[in-house]
């Protein structure tokens, strides 16, 4: 789409088209993620699965930072750059793996970071090897989202990863029950680097004519430090509470509280759902200057992301305790956490979608909130920890309710975060950014009178039928009382239209 052909109708049709089979995407997300939950929580356990979720938050988080920004950097970066575009994508494959190298040298000195409470076994400090995956895949799929190429995302994300993880760490059941999920995981950041490889070099070619340029990829690192910092700290946030709580209660606990987190992070791909049109629509519009059109995109993006995510927490959430026991039930006590998690991702919609623009036009003061949220974060959760720690309440109801509480101080600090960066979005653009209508509170109640009775029906009940229900009732409110027909433009497929799928992901 040119910008001298483009009209702010057309970047509602283009961010409608992008987004158009979210729900489907959070489906198949869904029905990826939940066969190695299953297979982890039953047939590891907690304790084991615990431990492997303290190991992949350390290396994921060092991924983050070695990716230096470019998830939504390299879409700036092409889109102003005077040279060939595959010389600029391998530029910065190159500028991640020099960053790649440098964090995972730092991990495999120092392993006891990723295994504070455990021994290190083998070759469990190889692990941070997986980082040039993670990071690989992570600037492979950017540059492809910047050529709006969706499947590709899909394909590696939503289907290659999460279905190789669940196969492996079945099979590695009968070698390695110590082991086998942070195998499985390997094999899975491996197949999906390969997956994302094979469609870049379709779609931009061999590097012909390319020469490395150390120089150009710490320049390139230098100039995304304020995008990396706010991609890594947006991370963190969702990860954090597990860090901390894993100081507070025992692995067993870690191990049902990341299950809850697992569960609850799904509906976040809404938001990244856009993000392949979103980026481009956007940057086309602030290079025009028209302040007015990006405030409209991210006010209608966001109204799309915080229904979505708000008839998916209800289905999810009210029937907590049976979704819980489906993963086994030594977790069916993370349920109350899933509640407080499955929030946090409602209130976070309006910063995540505000950020889409800050990135480009304020991207140190955006920082600045992220930094100031990750401070209020760490606090908070600390002083309720230790406060419900000193009540002296038995230790099992007392590791339930910590874990309670780290989701809901996670809630509190994204919540601050979207007043602060909606208020600075809007000042810059000068018009309202929010995408909260009241209708959506309407639909909310829907929710509730066809949720709550459902729960002293039959486990299976509730999940087979009840949450069906309450995405419908939900729905069919949000459909008649809140939908104009600028929404509804999302659910409009053109005959000579393909549908594409949404991003995910892990």
């Amino acid at each position: 789409m040119s910008q001298a052909a483009a009209t702010p109708d057309d970047d509602i049709a283009a961010l409608a088209k992008g987004g158009r089979t979210n729900f489907f995407g959070f489906v198949l997300r869904l029905v990826a993620r939940l066969p190695f939950l299953f297979i982890a929580g039953h047939f590891y356990g907690p304790e084991v699965l615990g431990r492997f979720a303290y190991a992949i938050i350390v290396i994921e988080f060092a991924a983050q930072l070695a990716t230096l920004g470019l998830k939504r950097g390299l879409a700036q970066q092409l889109r102003t750059t005077d040279r060939p575009h595959v010389c600029v994508v391998w530029d910065s494959m190159l500028a991640a793996f020099i960053a790649s190298a440098i964090a995972s040298a730092v991990l495999m000195i120092f392993p006891q970071v990723m295994f504070p409470n455990s021994e290190i076994y083998g070759a469990d400090w190889l692990l941070p090897l997986v980082i040039f995956g993670i990071a690989g895949a992570d600037v492979a799929l950017a540059a492809l989202a910047f050529q709006h190429n969706i499947a590709a995302t899909v394909r590696a994300r939503a289907i290659v990863e999460p279905w190789t993880i669940s196969i492996a760490a079945g099979v590695m059941v009968f070698f390695s029950s110590r082991d086998g999920l942070i195998i499985a995981y390997v094999i899975s950041i491996a197949a999906g680097l390969i997956a994302s490889l094979i469609p870049l070099l379709r779609a931009y070619g061999v590097p012909r004519g390319w020469t490395p340029h150390p120089g150009k990829s710490l320049e390139l690192a230098r100039h995304n430090i304020p995008l990396a910092g706010a991609d890594a700290i947006e991370w963190g946030s969702r990860r954090l509470d597990v860090a901390i709580l894993g100081l507070f209660v025992s692995p067993y606990y870690v191990g049902v509280y990341y299950v809850a987190q697992q569960i609850a992070s799904l509906p976040q791909r809404m938001k990244t759902s856009f993000d392949p049109i979103l980026a481009p629509v956007i940057t086309e519009r602030l290079a025009a200057k028209d302040y007015k059109a990006v405030a409209r995109q991210v006010r209608q993006v966001g109204f799309w992301i915080i229904a979505a995510q708000l008839g998916i927490a209800m289905a999810l959430g009210i029937p907590g305790e049976a979704l819980m026991s489906l993963i086994g039930s030594a977790f069916a006590g993370g349920a109350l956490a899933l509640a407080f998690l499955l929030g946090a991702e409602v209130i976070a919609a309006t910063a995540a979608v505000s950020e889409g623009a800050l990135v480009y036009v304020a991207r140190k003061r955006n920082l600045m909130i992220s930094s100031l949220m990750i401070v209020v974060q760490v606090v908070l959760t600390v002083a309720v920890l230790t406060g419900i720690g000193a009540l002296g309440l038995p230790d099992e109801e007392r590791q339930v309710y910590q874990s309670a509480a780290a989701a809901g101080a996670l809630a509190i600090s994204l919540g601050l975060s979207s007043i602060l960066k909606a208020r600075l979005l809007k000042h810059l653009l000068g018009d309202s950014v929010v995408g909260w209508r009241w209708s959506l509170g309407w639909a909310a109640a829907a929710g509730l009178v066809v949720g709550l009775p459902i729960l002293w029906a039959p486990d299976w009940f509730q999940l087979s039928l009840g949450a069906p229900l309450i995405l419908i009732a939900f729905g069919a409110m949000v459909w008649t009382r809140g939908f104009t027909a600028e929404d509804r433009v999302l659910f409009r497929l053109r005959k000579d239209e393909e549908p594409t799928l949404p991003v995910l992901e892990p």
